[in-house]
C-alpha cells in the first residue's frame, strides 16, 4: 500500500486476512461507527477532521488482537500495519489507542520501544475515545470504562486522567455518552 488510506472494504479484508476473530471485527465496526459520529460532530463545530482516516483507523485499531489480547496489542498491531505498508497515520492510531495513551515512563515500564504512545491528532483522539466507549460491540458509559480500568490499573493511574480528558473534550459535542 502507500500513503493512500484503505477503504472500509479493504480494512475489513485486512482484519480477516490477519485472522482477527469475528468478535474483534464486530468490535472494530462498532468503534468505527461511533468514531464517525464523533468526527461528524467535530466537523459540525467547524473542526477539520479526516473522516476516511477516522473510519480506517477505527476499523484497524485492534488488528494486533490477531496475535495478542494484552496491552501490547497496540505495538503488535503497529508492526502488522507497517508490514502491510499502511500509512503512518493509520499506524499512529493503532499504536496510540491503548488506554488513554501510554506515556514515555509507562512505555518503559511495559518494555515497549521508547516513544510517547499518546494520541496526538484529532483523529487519533477520536478513535481512542470511541474505543473507550465500546465494550465488545456495545456502547457503555465512560464511568464503566473508568471503573473497570481503575480496578485493573489502580485508582491513581495516569491513564484514567487521560481518558477523562478525552471525555471532557468530546462529550460536549455529543452530549453525555
Amino acid at each position: 500500500m502507500n500513503d493512500q488510506l484503505p477503504t472500509r472494504q479493504l480494512a475489513l479484508e485486512l482484519l480477516s486476512e490477519t485472522r482477527c476473530s469475528r468478535r474483534v471485527i464486530a468490535h472494530c465496526k462498532t468503534v468505527a461507527a461511533l468514531a464517525l459520529r464523533i468526527a461528524a460532530a467535530c466537523q459540525a463545530k467547524g473542526m477539520q477532521v479526516d473522516l476516511q482516516l477516522v473510519e480506517a483507523g477505527a476499523l484497524l485499531h485492534d488488528i494486533g488482537r490477531s496475535e495478542t489480547h494484552n496491552v501490547e496489542h497496540g505495538i503488535v498491531g503497529a508492526e502488522i500495519a507497517r508490514k502491510l505498508k499502511l500509512p503512518e497515520s493509520i499506524v499512529a492510531i493503532i499504536e496510540r489507542h491503548v488506554g488513554g495513551g501510554i506515556d514515555v515512563d509507562e512505555a518503559k515500564q511495559l518494555g515497549w520501544p521508547p516513544n510517547r504512545y499518546l494520541p496526538q491528532t484529532l483523529e487519533e483522539r477520536i478513535v481512542c475515545y470511541a474505543d473507550k466507549l465500546i465494550e465488545g460491540n456495545r456502547r457503555v458509559p465512560i464511568k464503566r470504562t473508568i471503573e473497570k480500568l481503575s480496578k485493573e490499573l489502580g485508582r491513581d493511574h495516569r491513564s484514567l486522567g487521560r481518558i477523562e480528558q478525552l471525555h471532557e473534550e468530546f462529550s460536549p459535542l455529543l452530549g453525555e455518552i
